[in-house]
Protein backbone atom coordinates (compact mmCIF):
# COMPACT_ATOMS: atom_id res chain seq x y z
CA UNK A 1 0.00 0.00 0.00
CA UNK A 2 1.34 3.43 -0.92
CA UNK A 3 1.80 5.63 2.12
CA UNK A 4 0.57 9.20 1.83
CA UNK A 5 3.28 11.81 2.06
CA UNK A 6 2.95 14.02 5.14
CA UNK A 7 0.84 17.06 4.32
CA UNK A 8 3.45 19.33 5.86
CA UNK A 9 6.19 18.16 3.50
CA UNK A 10 5.11 20.19 0.51
CA UNK A 11 2.24 22.56 1.20
CA UNK A 12 0.99 25.18 3.65
CA UNK A 13 0.06 23.64 6.96
CA UNK A 14 -3.42 22.76 8.13
CA UNK A 15 -5.31 24.83 10.71
CA UNK A 16 -7.73 22.94 12.96
CA UNK A 17 -9.74 24.50 15.78
CA UNK A 18 -11.40 22.47 18.54
CA UNK A 19 -14.21 24.09 20.52
CA UNK A 20 -17.06 22.97 22.70
CA UNK A 21 -18.69 23.35 26.10
CA UNK A 22 -16.65 23.52 29.27
CA UNK A 23 -16.16 19.94 30.44
CA UNK A 24 -16.36 18.43 26.95
CA UNK A 25 -12.74 17.26 27.13
CA UNK A 26 -11.19 19.55 24.50
CA UNK A 27 -7.67 19.58 25.90
CA UNK A 28 -7.54 15.79 26.30
CA UNK A 29 -8.87 15.26 22.77
CA UNK A 30 -6.32 17.72 21.36
CA UNK A 31 -3.52 15.78 23.09
CA UNK A 32 -4.73 12.46 21.64
CA UNK A 33 -5.20 13.99 18.18
CA UNK A 34 -1.69 15.42 18.22
CA UNK A 35 -0.23 12.00 19.03
CA UNK A 36 -2.24 10.35 16.25
CA UNK A 37 -1.12 12.89 13.66
CA UNK A 38 2.52 12.65 14.70
CA UNK A 39 2.24 8.88 14.26
CA UNK A 40 1.07 9.58 10.69
CA UNK A 41 4.24 11.56 10.04
CA UNK A 42 2.79 15.04 10.48
CA UNK A 43 4.53 17.97 12.13
CA UNK A 44 2.04 19.18 14.73
CA UNK A 45 1.89 22.38 16.76
CA UNK A 46 -0.66 22.70 19.56
CA UNK A 47 -1.85 25.99 20.99
CA UNK A 48 -4.85 27.44 22.81
CA UNK A 49 -6.85 30.59 23.36
CA UNK A 50 -6.55 32.76 25.27
CA UNK A 51 -2.98 32.51 24.05
CA UNK A 52 0.21 32.47 26.11
CA UNK A 53 1.12 35.86 24.68
CA UNK A 54 0.89 39.12 26.58
CA UNK A 55 -2.69 39.84 25.48
CA UNK A 56 -3.80 36.29 26.23
CA UNK A 57 -2.37 36.43 29.74
CA UNK A 58 -4.16 39.73 30.35
CA UNK A 59 -7.41 38.24 29.04
CA UNK A 60 -7.18 35.28 31.42
CA UNK A 61 -6.36 37.53 34.37
CA UNK A 62 -9.27 39.88 33.59
CA UNK A 63 -11.94 37.27 32.83
CA UNK A 64 -13.34 37.41 36.36
CA UNK A 65 -13.49 41.21 36.57
CA UNK A 66 -14.05 42.54 33.03
CA UNK A 67 -17.37 41.78 31.40
CA UNK A 68 -19.42 42.19 28.24
CA UNK A 69 -18.15 43.97 25.15
CA UNK A 70 -14.90 45.00 26.83
CA UNK A 71 -13.91 41.39 27.52
CA UNK A 72 -15.05 40.32 24.04
CA UNK A 73 -12.79 42.97 22.52
CA UNK A 74 -9.88 41.85 24.67
CA UNK A 75 -10.29 38.23 23.57
CA UNK A 76 -10.57 39.21 19.90
CA UNK A 77 -7.45 41.38 20.14
CA UNK A 78 -5.57 38.38 21.53
CA UNK A 79 -6.98 36.23 18.69
CA UNK A 80 -5.68 38.49 15.92
CA UNK A 81 -2.30 38.83 17.62
CA UNK A 82 -2.19 35.06 18.16
CA UNK A 83 -2.84 34.50 14.46
CA UNK A 84 -0.14 36.91 13.37
CA UNK A 85 2.63 35.95 15.77
CA UNK A 86 2.06 32.24 16.41
CA UNK A 87 -0.50 30.42 14.27
CA UNK A 88 0.40 31.79 10.85
CA UNK A 89 4.17 31.28 11.20
CA UNK A 90 3.62 27.60 12.03
CA UNK A 91 1.21 27.20 9.12
CA UNK A 92 3.77 28.83 6.81
CA UNK A 93 6.27 26.26 8.07
CA UNK A 94 3.93 23.50 6.88
CA UNK A 95 2.79 22.31 10.29
CA UNK A 96 -0.65 21.11 11.41
CA UNK A 97 -1.82 23.66 13.98
CA UNK A 98 -4.34 22.46 16.57
CA UNK A 99 -5.98 25.29 18.50
CA UNK A 100 -7.92 24.58 21.71
CA UNK A 101 -10.72 27.22 21.44
CA UNK A 102 -11.04 29.71 18.63
CA UNK A 103 -13.81 31.74 16.93
CA UNK A 104 -16.64 29.31 17.84
CA UNK A 105 -15.94 29.90 21.53
CA UNK A 106 -15.79 33.64 20.89
CA UNK A 107 -19.36 33.47 19.62
CA UNK A 108 -20.46 31.69 22.79
CA UNK A 109 -18.73 32.75 26.00
CA UNK A 110 -19.61 36.47 25.98
CA UNK A 111 -23.23 35.52 25.35
CA UNK A 112 -23.30 34.77 29.08
CA UNK A 113 -22.71 38.50 29.61
CA UNK A 114 -25.56 39.35 27.27
CA UNK A 115 -23.39 40.54 24.39
CA UNK A 116 -25.20 40.73 21.04
CA UNK A 117 -24.14 37.79 18.82
CA UNK A 118 -24.06 40.14 15.82
CA UNK A 119 -21.46 42.25 17.63
CA UNK A 120 -19.45 39.15 18.51
CA UNK A 121 -19.43 38.04 14.89
CA UNK A 122 -18.32 41.48 13.71
CA UNK A 123 -15.36 41.35 16.10
CA UNK A 124 -14.20 38.00 14.73
CA UNK A 125 -15.31 38.14 11.09
CA UNK A 126 -11.78 38.92 9.86
CA UNK A 127 -10.07 36.12 11.79
CA UNK A 128 -8.52 33.46 9.57
CA UNK A 129 -10.95 30.64 8.86
CA UNK A 130 -9.60 27.26 10.00
CA UNK A 131 -9.42 24.44 7.48
CA UNK A 132 -11.60 22.45 9.86
CA UNK A 133 -13.59 23.72 12.83
CA UNK A 134 -14.35 20.86 15.21
CA UNK A 135 -17.21 21.57 17.60
CA UNK A 136 -17.76 19.10 20.42
CA UNK A 137 -21.31 18.61 21.61
CA UNK A 138 -23.05 16.57 24.26
CA UNK A 139 -26.19 16.28 26.32
CA UNK A 140 -26.23 19.19 28.81
CA UNK A 141 -26.71 16.72 31.66
CA UNK A 142 -23.54 14.85 30.66
CA UNK A 143 -21.53 18.06 30.31
CA UNK A 144 -22.86 19.37 33.64
CA UNK A 145 -21.86 16.13 35.39
CA UNK A 146 -18.33 16.31 33.94
CA UNK A 147 -18.06 19.97 34.89
CA UNK A 148 -19.19 19.26 38.44
CA UNK A 149 -16.60 16.50 38.74
CA UNK A 150 -13.83 18.69 37.34
CA UNK A 151 -14.83 21.96 38.98
CA UNK A 152 -15.46 25.37 37.44
CA UNK A 153 -12.51 27.22 35.91
CA UNK A 154 -14.17 30.62 35.48
CA UNK A 155 -17.28 32.61 36.34
CA UNK A 156 -19.15 31.54 33.18
CA UNK A 157 -19.22 27.97 34.44
CA UNK A 158 -20.88 29.07 37.70
CA UNK A 159 -23.96 30.40 35.89
CA UNK A 160 -27.09 28.37 36.78
CA UNK A 161 -27.78 25.76 34.08
CA UNK A 162 -24.67 26.96 32.24
CA UNK A 163 -24.35 23.69 30.32
CA UNK A 164 -27.85 24.05 28.87
CA UNK A 165 -27.22 27.67 27.87
CA UNK A 166 -23.81 26.85 26.40
CA UNK A 167 -25.25 24.01 24.31
CA UNK A 168 -27.87 26.40 22.94
CA UNK A 169 -25.27 29.09 22.18
CA UNK A 170 -23.01 26.58 20.40
CA UNK A 171 -25.87 25.40 18.18
CA UNK A 172 -26.48 28.98 17.13
CA UNK A 173 -22.75 29.58 16.63
CA UNK A 174 -22.45 26.49 14.40
CA UNK A 175 -25.30 27.72 12.22
CA UNK A 176 -23.58 31.10 11.85
CA UNK A 177 -20.20 29.54 11.04
CA UNK A 178 -21.67 27.23 8.41
CA UNK A 179 -23.43 30.21 6.82
CA UNK A 180 -20.06 31.96 6.67
CA UNK A 181 -18.46 29.02 4.85
CA UNK A 182 -16.68 27.29 7.74
CA UNK A 183 -16.10 23.56 7.38
CA UNK A 184 -17.64 22.44 10.68
CA UNK A 185 -17.30 18.93 12.10
CA UNK A 186 -19.75 18.41 14.97
CA UNK A 187 -19.05 15.47 17.29
CA UNK A 188 -21.13 14.21 20.20
CA UNK A 189 -18.73 13.52 23.07
CA UNK A 190 -21.17 10.97 24.45
CA UNK A 191 -20.41 8.63 21.55
CA UNK A 192 -16.91 7.64 22.65
CA UNK A 193 -13.89 8.36 24.81
CA UNK A 194 -11.25 11.01 24.06
CA UNK A 195 -9.10 8.66 21.99
CA UNK A 196 -12.02 7.45 19.88
CA UNK A 197 -13.13 11.03 19.21
CA UNK A 198 -9.56 11.97 18.27
CA UNK A 199 -9.53 9.07 15.79
CA UNK A 200 -12.75 10.39 14.23
CA UNK A 201 -11.17 13.82 13.75
CA UNK A 202 -7.93 12.31 12.44
CA UNK A 203 -9.85 10.28 9.86
CA UNK A 204 -11.57 13.44 8.67
CA UNK A 205 -8.22 15.19 8.37
CA UNK A 206 -6.80 12.33 6.34
CA UNK A 207 -9.23 13.40 3.61
CA UNK A 208 -7.43 16.75 3.49
CA UNK A 209 -4.06 15.01 3.27
CA UNK A 210 -5.27 12.72 0.48
CA UNK A 211 -6.52 15.67 -1.60
CA UNK A 212 -3.27 17.52 -0.98
CA UNK A 213 -1.23 14.60 -2.23
CA UNK A 214 -3.18 14.63 -5.47
CA UNK A 215 -2.16 18.24 -6.12
CA UNK A 216 1.19 19.17 -7.70
CA UNK A 217 3.82 20.63 -5.36
CA UNK A 218 4.11 24.37 -5.19
CA UNK A 219 6.45 25.90 -7.75
CA UNK A 220 9.75 27.08 -6.37
CA UNK A 221 9.96 30.80 -5.59
CA UNK A 222 12.61 32.68 -7.54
Amino acid sequence: MTQLRPFSDHRRGLFVSIDGPSGAGKSTIVAHLSQLLVAEGEHVYTTAEPSNGVLGKIAREMTETVTGAALACLYSADRYHHLETEIQPHLDAGEVVLCDRYVPSALVMQRFDGVDPVFLWSLNALADRPDLAVVLEGAPELIAARLAERGAHNRFQLTPRSSHAEAHFYRQACDRLIQAGYDVLRIDVGTGNAHQIAVTIKNRLMEFFAVSNELPPKAAAW
